[in-house]
């Protein structure tokens, strides 16, 4: 795998378009990432495997969106020590309750950033990953507190 910033989940290609506006956000600050599906319950070893080869190429932020269950972001908070964010998507007949407590609800130890559900968590989840990264990079911070100060301005 290249050398990435953030790897960015989705648990299901049904998924992938709401995961897509973390993807663009990410892009708009310039923020080296791919996208992959991957299924913390149909494809584990292919989770296993991404998460391994993005934490061996340098990848410092994970994300991981996922419905129903839930439990990709979790999955890949246990296989690195690297910062996860994970994402509930709306697609179960819960509308995404059940996706936030899944995410949300993790023990001790195995920590899990959670954002709202759906499209404003995925766009939330690109702007809480270019934070962490601004912390080492003045650059991206500044595009940060540009983009803070466009907000006031513009819809987001």
């Amino acid at each position: 795998m290249d050398s990435i910033d953030v790897l960015v989940l989705v648990g299901s290609g049904s998924d992938k378009e709401v995961m897509d506006e973390t993807s663009a956000l990410l892009s708009e600050f310039g923020v080296s990432h791919r996208i992959d599906v991957a299924s913390a319950h149909r494809s584990p070893d292919r989770v296993r495997n991404l998460v391994k080869e993005a934490d061996e190429s340098g990848c410092k932020v994970f994300i991981a969106g996922a419905g129903w269950a839930a439990h990709l972001a979790g999955v890949v908070a246990s296989l690195t020590v690297k910062p996860v964010i994970g994402v509930p998507l709306p697609s179960s007949p819960l509308d995404g309750l059940d996706s936030l407590l899944s995410t949300a609800q993790m023990p001790a130890g195995v920590p899990v950033a959670t954002m709202a559900i759906g499209e404003g968590g995925a766009k939330n989840a690109a702007l809480l990953a270019v934070s962490i990264l601004a912390l080492t990079n003045d650059d991206l911070g500044g595009k940060l507190k540009e983009f803070r100060k466009n907000m006031a301005n513009n819809t987001f």
